[in-house]
């Protein structure tokens, strides 16, 4: 490569040539014209590089009386970056395609100050985990290695970068999250070296991000109110983008990191962060799964199976959430669980927005996003049974509510209510006299002697029979006092 060859004194000629700036260290000088000749390359330009190549290199040969000769000591293909010229030609194409362009060998070939020269051995790389609210767009960086420059315990690692103006345009056409966050970002990861398995993020010790001449905020630890215990670090991506030069200018990270035995390897990435909204939409449209197939499901847990440990005669489910005590709106679980209870995706997708653990709240198993589903049958069951909070599957995968005694009592099967006397509130007329009350209440007793209720309950109702002039039967619903349902 031409360029990659210059002297600083090459490079400072041919961005004075263009008009660009030439103050900087020697890696800026080459980040720059690497842009100039990937996005401004006229003929004029290219026979400049030209020029200055050959002034450089070919009045060194013996034979200058030969005539000029494309370039052989390098290439036989100039600008081999990104081989957007034809062979054997010194005319650029008219447009340069950008699909085939390398950009973490072109933009990211400064990190700890040194070039990274390609492995002449194929060797594992490391791998960052997928994260849900984060869609990757672009790699910016390879996961590269934090190599210590001496022996001090606190290490500074640079990284030169810029971003094409394609990639300025998704950031700054992208919608705001909140003020001053944009849901395009630049994102910082950080983990282990470590190529065996995707590596979550994982910060080192004394982690500080400066980029430019401004220290980037990094997720503090959370507070532990437990002795002995550490408090943790929420490791996240770091968003760089509201520090950056959202231009074709070049950008510096500085990462400041704690050197105490353990490697770590850094990468940027160009991303669309992703709101619970956007999660739960998405789970909507491609992770339903049939109320039939859940069904199958349901029989299969429940068929005979002398190792189970469920009774085989059928499973109760409850039809409230366990993580907010409130009726399920959106049936959710893991794949992967072995339980039929479900919890809300609304508010699973929102805990894991703010703090993403993905454990399931049943079961305390993993639950990653890509393994969700909603169930369908349940779905379907909510819809069908809002008079109870609780229904059991039976073996043939149908399925029944489950409704406690004291509702049994007021269905609409038993609609004539006595709450009690006429001198309990006033409210009851006494057209027929006390003894026809007291036949009826007496009737209301007998029905509800053989129910069920709470220890709670009957200490409650003894404590109003209390207040009353002489023995009242227990009241057995939960309608509020003085009102009688309609015969």
């Amino acid at each position: 490569n031409m360029v990659m060859s210059f002297r600083v004194s090459d490079l400072q000629m041919l961005l004075g040539f263009v008009g660009r700036s030439k103050s900087g260290l020697k890696h800026e000088l080459v980040t720059r014209a690497l842009q100039l000749v990937q996005f401004d390359c006229s003929p004029e330009v290219f026979k400049k590089i030209k020029e200055l190549y050959e002034t450089r290199y070919a009045k060194k040969s013996s034979d200058v009386a030969q005539p000029p000769q494309p370039p052989q000591p390098r290439s036989a293909e100039p600008l081999s970056i990104h081989s957007s010229y034809d062979r054997g030609s010194t005319v650029p194409r008219t447009s340069i395609s950008t699909a085939n362009i390398d950009y973490p060998a072109l933009y990211g070939k400064y990190l700890n100050g040194l070039g990274r020269l390609p492995p002449k051995v194929a060797k594992p790389e490391v791998r960052l985990v997928k994260l849900p609210f984060y869609t990757t767009l672009d790699e910016l960086l390879k996961p590269t290695e934090l190599v210590p420059q001496n022996n001090e315990k606190l290490q500074e690692s640079p990284c030169i970068f810029a971003l094409t103006p394609k990639q300025v345009e998704l950031i700054r056409n992208s919608r705001e999250l909140q003020p001053g966050v944009k849901s395009v970002q630049v994102v910082l990861r950080i983990c282990y070296t470590d190529t065996s398995s995707p590596q979550e993020d994982q910060y080192p010790p004394n982690i500080a991000v400066k980029v430019n001449h401004s220290y980037c905020s990094v997720p503090g630890y959370y507070p532990s109110n437990k002795p002995g215990v550490e408090p943790k670090r929420p490791c996240r991506p770091i968003n760089l983008t509201h520090l950056m030069y959202l231009s074709a200018t070049t950008n510096r990270i500085t990462v400041t990191w704690g050197n105490y035995g353990k490697s770590y390897s850094v990468g940027l990435y160009l991303v669309r962060q992703m709101t619970s909204a956007e999660l739960l939409q998405r789970l909507k449209t491609i992770g339903i799964k049939h109320p039939e197939l859940c069904k199958a499901l349901v029989k299969e847990k429940l068929r005979l199976d002398p190792d189970s440990e469920i009774a085989t005669t059928g499973v109760r489910v409850s039809l409230i959430c366990p993580l907010v005590k409130m009726r399920l709106s959106v049936p959710c679980r893991a794949e992967t669980c072995a339980h039929l209870q479900c919890f809300d995706a609304v508010f699973y997708l929102q805990m894991n927005e703010k703090k993403p653990t993905w454990m399931c709240p049943v079961c305390d198993k993993p639950a990653p996003y890509d393994q969700l589903i909603i169930d369908g049958l349940l779905s379907k069951i909510l819809t069908e049974c809002e008079d109870a909070d609780e229904i059991e599957y039976l073996v043939d995968g149908s399925w029944c509510p489950i409704r406690a005694e004291k509702e049994r009592s007021c269905s609409p099967q038993c609609p004539i209510l006595v709450l009690g006397s006429s001198d309990v509130n006033g409210l009851l007329p006494t057209p027929n006299g006390n003894s026809e009350n007291g036949k009826a209440t007496a009737d209301v007793v007998d029905l509800t002697l053989d129910s069920s209720s709470s220890e709670e309950e009957e200490e409650e109702d003894e404590e109003e029979d209390d207040d009353e002039e002489g023995p009242q039967p227990k009241r057995r619903c939960s309608y509020e006092k003085g009102l009688v349902s309609a015969c």
